[in-house]
């Protein structure tokens, strides 16, 4: 499948998947307000580490070698299989330790021990949510972009309906359940939908553990782990210090801004993992390797452009829709974070080729040391200029991010 139509096809997935979230954000501004949606971002960082984690940060992996293996080849079983028994032993190792120190994760992360119900239950559903993220790793690396698509659809429309009921019934503890659930109910039906696919049967996950195979899988882990880690807790620390030195609500704008990002752009970072990762990987000539990447710069980078500019000029209608009047100060937050967004894009696909390549030792060093800078940044910028800083700090590391990936990936590339 073309990069073309890909993107169109991730396009309406991702077009819906923003609707659903733009509505459960709304109603998470109207019932719970600038310092609840801190909170749940806190939450959010805190579920993405986890379920990394849970999942041995394998899913990367898993398309890579689904999509360089081709359904036919006689490795997949072992792969599959292989896959599996780590991502189950992962995610009840993980669940176990959420159930044990929830009364400490709901102090820390959502400043209250009344919390901990929360953390238990998705440390008793983290194993769903992982399974389901593996049989959509696979169907990625098989390139059933059409399956992908339909699967994808559903859990949004299922998410939008059941989490939207809970906030308007529970508030703040409505949204968290949403949060821990949603995913892991739809896995049944994921199971349904894939009950005669000829890849992802019974068979070809009870094969005997392969070593190969793992250590293979075992750099892509070292990759995702890293970024699971250092990524949320950038964030959290990030959030953490604009709540504790300017205050929550600030916390709350800086949050909803980033969430504005991760909405607009999701069509194109959806882009790169379903249709890049794929066919970076298949690819060993450089000269077709910088015609792709070619291909993927005069594509995705004026759509993220356009959208950025819309956004911007936008900004107070985005406001409205998204949020609630209380949100009106973070209008300074929208043109530096714009730019900086369209520079991550650039970066992105750059990185891709670390990810596609396997180079894990530039993936970790360069995903810890700009981490750390964002922070640094972040501290450094709003003591001087105040929240705005923030943005700053995000433009900047970016641009320094893209120039040093360009470095790494060079040799790749010619």
């Amino acid at each position: 499948m073309t990069l073309f139509k890909t993107s169109i096809l991730s396009f309406i997935s991702t077009s819906i998947k923003v609707i659903a979230a733009l509505v459960i954000n709304k109603a998470v501004a109207v019932y719970i307000g600038p310092a609840g949606l801190a909170l749940i971002g806190q939450f959010q960082n805190f579920m993405q580490l986890a379920m990394t984690v849970a999942q041995g940060a394998l899913n990367s992996g898993i398309t890579k070698y689904s999509a360089e293996y081709g359904r036919d080849d006689e490795r997949i079983p072992f792969l599959l299989s292989t896959a599996g028994k780590i991502s189950i032993v992962c995610s009840v190792v993980v669940g176990f330790c959420i159930i044990l120190f929830s009364n400490y994760a709901s102090t820390y992360f959502l400043k209250a021990d009344e919390f901990a119900y929360v953390f238990v239950l998705f440390g008793f559903t983290i194993v769903l949510f992982v399974l389901n993220n593996l049989l959509l790793s696979i169907i990625n690396g098989l390139k059933e972009v059409r399956t992908w698509v339909v699967i994808n659809i559903l859990q949004s429309v299922y998410a939008l309906i059941f989490t939207s009921l809970l906030i308007v019934w529970l508030g703040l503890d409505g949204a968290l359940i949403g949060l821990v659930t949603n995913q892991s109910i739809i896995f049944i039906v994921v199971l349904w939908m894939l009950r005669k696919h000829p890849i992802i049967k019974l068979d070809n996950f009870t094969q005997p553990f392969d070593k190969p195979e793992a250590k293979k899988l075992m750099g892509f882990a070292i990759m995702g782990l890293t970024s699971a880690i250092v990524v949320p807790i950038s964030h959290i620390f990030v959030r953490n210090y604009i709540g504790e030195n300017i205050g929550w609500d600030e916390a709350g704008y800086w949050q909803a801004i980033w969430y504005i990002s991760l909405m607009y752009l999701m069509v194109i970072t959806t882009t790169l993992s379903v249709y890049f990762l794929p066919k970076l990987s298949e690819i060993t000539d450089k000269k077709e390797l910088r015609q792709e990447l070619k291909g993927g710069y005069k594509l995705l980078i004026p759509v993220a452009i356009i959208s950025a500019l819309f956004i911007f000029m936008a900004q107070d209608l985005v406001i409205w829709l998204l949020f609630t009047s209380d949100f009106t100060p973070m209008k300074e937050l929208f043109l530096w974070q714009l730019i900086g967004d369209v520079i991550k894009i650039m970066a992105w696909l750059l990185a891709f080729i670390m990810l596609a390549k396997a180079m894990t030792k530039s993936f970790v060093w360069l995903e810890i040391v700009f981490s750390i800078s964002f922070v640094l940044l972040t501290m450094f910028l709003v003591n001087q200029y105040g929240l705005v800083g923030v943005t700053y700090a995000f433009a900047l590391n970016y641009m320094a991010y893209f120039f040093v990936t360009f470095l790494v990936v060079k040799k790749e590339l010619f």
